[in-house]
């Protein structure tokens, strides 16, 4: 199950843009062990790929396809822990690249591994201007229409490139990111295990603002199966967790309940130290939360640890707040039974942009199914493809005949 878990927080679920290969006649393919990066710029782009370092250390791919339609695809990727080694997004899916899957509908492609791993949308959100500035200085023909497509963290990277550089990128798809309100998404995250740990007493040590290093290193070997153990060992109690924390679950049997409260809890122990060096303080806040559906609620309300967040830690959290104010094309993906970034997140999205003036600039693509980024390949590849029109719709220039000044 730790594999699954680790899969779809790392992929941020990029590998559903992979699956859109599986409707196209063929794909391309690309050679990661490719030329080195060109020093000469301005050079035309050959079929391939190609690796290199940018300006503030985030490391870069850039492939082509042999036919190229002059148009380009940067992709964002999910969640990585803060403590994991920094390398390039190797998202795959029945043998295939995402860098495969994009080349094979005509596109250039480019991604980064981000400066840093952990709680860095604002950064990757640079890096991504960044990449895109190192396409346009090395290769010629300058891309027409350069897009960023993104899953989870990367969702809200995509959103945030969208909403605050329209002069660089002309549109977004942004998939099951927390768009809407990012300290609701840590709330979420901080109610789970504070209830978790109300009703599970002593199964993770430490609490919701402050884990053990030793939990993290033995998360998968000593601390999932004790949670696991723990939740079947009192299966009611974990029914009453998920009614009170409203976590989606896909049924109420122990499996179900079981995935989305380890998934849950790894968000919490993985990310709660790294946020909180990030932010200069932790960012939970719960000391006027009002928890309703247990057994006793009041014994619930009186017996759950509280936590009141840092002002530096809030004040730091605008840096990650969307503002809705679109001037490009957006469009998102969410599945309603999301455990991980809740559905809510859309919602509220949604009307931050129709209060900011420009609904028509944003599409919303709500998949009835539960799972965190549980998508199809054509169900991707359809909003992908709309949210192309739109944009060719508004940027209307030959592309293949834009050149250098």
């Amino acid at each position: 199950m730790s594999e699954t878990l680790d899969h779809l927080r790392r992929r941020g679920s990029g590998a559903v843009l992979a699956s859109m290969c599986w409707v196209l006649a063929a794909c391309g393919s690309d050679d990661p062990s490719g030329p080195e990066p060109p020093t000469d710029e301005g050079i035309a782009p050959t079929a391939g790929c190609t690796d290199g370092v940018l300006e503030h250390g985030a490391l870069y791919r850039i492939c082509f396809p042999a036919t190229w339609n002059g148009d380009l695809v940067l992709y964002a990727h999910g969640y990585v822990p803060a403590n994991r080694e920094i390398v390039l997004p190797q998202d795959v899916i029945g043998g295939q690249s995402i860098s495969g899957a994009v080349a094979g509908l005509g596109y250039a492609f480019a991604t980064t591994s981000y400066r840093a791993n952990g709680l860095v949308a604002p950064e990757a959100t640079e890096d991504l201007v960044e990449l895109q500035a190192t396409v346009r200085r090395l290769y010629r023909p300058d891309p027409g229409r350069s897009v960023i497509v993104g899953f989870s963290e990367g969702g809200l990277v995509a959103t945030l490139g969208a909403e605050r550089y329209p002069d660089l990128f002309d549109g977004a798809l942004a998939g099951c990111g927390p768009v809407g309100d990012f300290p609701a998404q840590l709330n979420y995250i901080g109610d789970f295990r504070v209830v978790f740990d109300y009703l599970f007493p002593g199964v993770i040590p430490g609490n919701a603002v402050d884990v053990p290093e030793t939990v993290r290193s033995g998360w998968d070997q000593t601390y999932v199966p004790a949670i696991v153990i723990a939740l079947g060992a009192n299966f009611d109690v974990a029914l009453e967790l998920i009614r009170i924390t409203g976590a989606p679950v896909a049924g109420n049997d122990f499996q179900s309940v079981s995935e989305t409260s380890v998934g849950i809890l790894w968000y919490d122990v993985f990310g709660i130290t790294d946020a909180r060096a990030r932010l200069g303080g932790q960012p939970f806040d719960n000391a006027t939360r009002v928890y309703t559906g247990s057994a006793n609620d009041a014994a619930l309300n009186a017996g759950v640890q509280r936590h009141s967040a840092d002002p530096a830690a809030l004040a730091a959290l605008a840096r990650f707040q969307t503002s809705g104010n679109l001037q490009v094309p957006l469009t998102t993906l969410h599945t309603t039974g999301d455990e991980i970034v809740p559905f809510s997140q859309s919602q509220l999205y949604g009307d931050k942009v129709s209060r900011g003036g420009t609904p028509a600039l944003l599409t919303q693509n709500t998949i009835d199914r539960h799972g965190h980024c549980a998508f199809q390949g054509l169900e991707v590849l359809s909003a992908f493809t709309a949210l192309m029109e739109k944009v060719r719709a508004r940027v209307a220039t030959p592309i293949l005949a834009l050149a250098r000044p």
